[in-house]
């Protein structure tokens, strides 16, 4: 999530009122998580385990619970909560605006683009051309959307990520500041749900056809020209490349990769990262050839 305009390590020490290590006038740019962190943005990092993950990354300012050396060239912010901190800097820069009406008057929308009654188009929605919207579907601010896209009734698009720290007196969330696209020619089912960035982007490429009944995570990356059918769960943090399809009731997991025209057969849990132009299946998933080998050997075994 970048920021309107540059900003000063000293104010975004002040607006979380945290020491820091660094220069009054340090820029910062932007605030994003470590798998999508660049030069010049803040990162937050609360566990050992990630520290020097977090020391070492792209981002210039590093948000910490603990006084470390600073690395050359970057800053940091001292907090005794970093997860707390990074959620007031989300709320400060992106906060939330409520709806005075059902097609926001930030909106920009596309000629010869259709909004059925009842459609929901938030702030700062960007829709393009000969696109078809129909009635009861949610479209979230900040969400941006290429031309000849067709959305079902009932799909939201643009909810929170599901991202939960847990406390002793409950879950605390990570306030949502990122985004949703869908480029150009996507068709989206009826009521599936596309969860926006926790600070990037949640994309959805070019082409792609996506059934009713999906669910997709936050900051998941899914190619062009892929096939998801329906009753599909995808978590946050997946990439799944160009012309991958997934057959009904797959799940992903959180954190993987799907290589380039994969096809994953219905009902596999895709519980690690998998090559591409190969047919899986299974849970644990493998190779579907595979998996039928060793069906056939129970049966013989069976038999005996």
């Amino acid at each position: 999530m970048k920021f309107n305009k540059q900003q000063r390590l000293k104010k975004i020490a002040q607006i979380i009122n945290s020491e820091y290590v660094g220069v009054d006038d340090f820029p910062v740019f932007g605030m994003n998580e470590i798998h999508v962190v660049e030069k010049g943005d803040i990162v937050f990092v609360d566990h050992p385990k990630y520290y020097d993950k977090a020391l070492q990354s792209a981002a210039t300012v590093i948000l910490i619970n603990k006084r470390v050396a600073c690395p050359q060239g970057k800053a940091l912010l001292i907090s005794d909560d970093p997860f707390r901190d990074f959620n007031k800097l989300t709320k400060y820069f992106n906060s939330f605006i409520a709806a005075k009406d059902s097609i926001s008057d930030t909106a920009q929308i596309g000629e010869n683009t259709t909004i059925q009654p009842n459609a929901f188009i938030g702030n700062n929605v960007k829709i393009g051309k000969n696109c078809l919207i129909h009635s009861n579907v949610s479209i979230y601010d900040d969400t941006i959307i290429g031309d000849n896209v067709t959305i079902h009734s009932g799909t939201v698009l643009g909810a929170d990520a599901f991202y939960y720290k847990n406390r002793t007196e409950g879950f605390d969330k990570l306030i949502s500041g990122g985004k949703v696209v869908l480029e150009d020619n996507v068709d989206i089912g009826s009521n599936c749900t596309i969860d926006r960035g926790v600070t990037g982007e949640t994309t959805i490429g070019k082409g792609t056809k996506i059934d009713n009944l999906v669910q997709i995570g936050h900051d998941t990356i899914i190619g062009k020209k892929c096939l998801i059918a329906s009753q599909v769960g995808i978590a946050g943090c997946v990439i799944i490349e160009d012309e991958v399809t997934l057959w009904g009731q797959v799940g992903v997991r959180s954190d993987v990769k799907i290589g380039k025209k994969a096809v994953i057969l219905g009902q596999t849990g895709v519980t690690k990262s998998v090559e591409g132009g190969k047919i899986y299946s299974g849970n644990p998933i493998q190779e579907a050839r595979e998996q039928l080998k060793g069906l056939a050997t129970l049966k013989r075994l069976a038999k005996k």
